[in-house]
């Protein structure tokens, strides 16, 4: 994410005799965002502050490139290996996906060469030194007893990534969800967001959902606030009720694919079983003939309000 220095960390082995006397610094491993390294390089910093996430390429003994499934071009891979190389010459980059690479790749390397480091920084044992962040970058905490409805969570993280993903360097946590036994882990690079669920709560385990964001000009009361209208509440299920364009009892046309049907809504916020937990569908219709669908989205393109077969007026 760029947010770590590593010299800070790596001045430990040196400077201070009694860690010195029992243990050696082996290597600095870094792990490199084959899709997003490029815009953390060429970002622009306020004027005095380092870009850690040079640093981190720079100051790397190895170099871990991954994520190489999401730059399926090999002249793009290419690419960034030679920018990577123009920062930092002497480390092997090493390929992996979902980071999996030998032990032996990043344990018992023996690579950390004091001498060129100094060359590279000669204040690098400077404990005094101080350095310069971007304040512009933050990261807050979120943790919340309680289930979350995965529908809402879902809407509200689309509508996020895809408006301020470009400053969300990472997303990470786990959330309970309603009506879901298991814990849903997640995780999300700026517009990239992967999510699964895995092991049940414990039984004597609180359903909590926790929350981690690591970003640049956070909004911390709005991320907070946002999540909150995500949790499984009449409250929030209320206010997502007056959003929605139609009520309970109004005529409507819907989109079935083969052409516009009439019917009337019979239900708001409509799951049934077996969907999902992340789908949440807005109406639910009992058409004209009987028949019972849902409307996906409460968008023109899926449902309209009906209209009178003579003169076009709406009902």
């Amino acid at each position: 994410t760029g947010m770590a220095d590593p010299a800070p960390v790596a001045q430990t082995f040196f400077v201070d005799d009694e860690i010195a006397s029992f243990c050696q610094l082996d290597g600095i491993v870094t792990l490199v965002d084959a899709k997003h390294i490029v815009q953390h390089l060429d970002e622009e910093k306020p004027e005095g502050a380092e870009n850690e996430s040079v640093e981190q390429v720079a100051f790397a003994d190895r170099l871990i490139l991954n994520k190489c499934d999401l730059v399926p071009k090999e002249e793009d891979l290419k690419a960034v290996e030679t920018r990577l190389r123009s920062i930092n010459k002497f480390a092997p980059i090493v390929r992996s996906t979902k980071s999996e690479v030998s032990p032996d790749q990043v344990l018992g390397i023996g690579a950390f060469d004091l001498k060129r480091t100094l060359e590279m920084d000669p204040e690098f044992l400077d404990t005094e030194g101080e350095h310069e962040h971007d304040n512009t970058v933050s990261s807050i905490g979120i943790n919340i007893e309680g289930d979350v409805d995965l529908g809402l969570f879902s809407g509200w993280l689309e509508v996020l990534l895809r408006d301020k993903g470009a400053d969300l360097f990472r997303i990470k946590g786990v959330l309970a969800v309603k009506g879901v036994p298991d814990k849903y882990v997640y995780h999300a690079v700026h517009m990239i967001y992967e999510g699964r669920f895995t092991e049940q709560w414990g039984q004597n385990e609180a359903r909590t959902c926790k929350l981690t964001f690591i970003g640049k000009n956070l909004d911390h009361d709005g991320l907070r606030s946002g999540f909150e209208d995500c949790l499984a509440n009449e409250a929030n299920y209320d206010k997502l009720k007056k959003s929605f364009r139609f009520t309970i009892g109004d005529a409507v046309e819907c989109n079935t694919g083969d052409g516009w049907v009439r019917g009337t809504v019979v239900d708001l916020l409509y799951r049934e079983e077996g969907m999902h937990p992340s789908f949440l569908a807005p109406y639910q219709v009992k058409l004209d003939d009987g028949g019972l669908i849902y409307c996906p989205a409460d968008q023109d393109t899926c449902v309209r309000r009906a209209v009178a077969v003579t003169g076009r007026k709406a009902l």
